[in-house]
């Protein structure tokens, strides 16, 4: 089992090939949906915004669980129905067809979205959000 990853970083456009760098050892699947997470905290929290970063392998039932906190509780994201043309919208989507499952945590002062990836990917159609 490979040791926790955790990351402090500004949410910004040249993070996510950063990110996608310093988990390089991860499966695909982890480094999308890490830099899927954080390109929502960009998107709709705003550029600059302060994030940590985490992913812990075998977290739950042998999946990586991938975490992404900041600072806004209030932002909570929401999985869209992205048509084929739109071009924003699709994270969420991404996410929840990747992973076992995905959620938010809410507290005072901040919020943590986080989702778990098998070992082969693929959702398994249980959502768990707010948990």
């Amino acid at each position: 089992m490979r040791a926790p990853f955790e990351l402090k970083l500004l949410a910004t456009p040249r993070a996510a090939p950063e990110l996608r760098h310093r988990l390089r050892e991860h499966d695909h699947d982890v480094r999308l949906c890490a830099t899927e997470l954080l390109t929502n905290v960009i998107d709709h929290v705003g550029e600059g915004t302060p994030v940590t970063v985490r992913v812990v392998a075998g977290a739950d039932r042998g999946c990586t669980r991938i975490e992404v906190t900041d600072p806004e509780p209030r932002a909570v994201p929401a999985l869209l129905a992205a048509t084929e043309t739109w071009e924003c919208g699709r994270g969420m989507a991404l996410i929840d067809a990747l992973a076992e499952r995905w959620g938010v945590d809410q507290e005072p002062g901040r919020k943590t979205v986080w989702c778990e990836v098998g070992s082969h990917g693929g959702s398994t159609g249980a959502r768990s959000l707010h948990e």
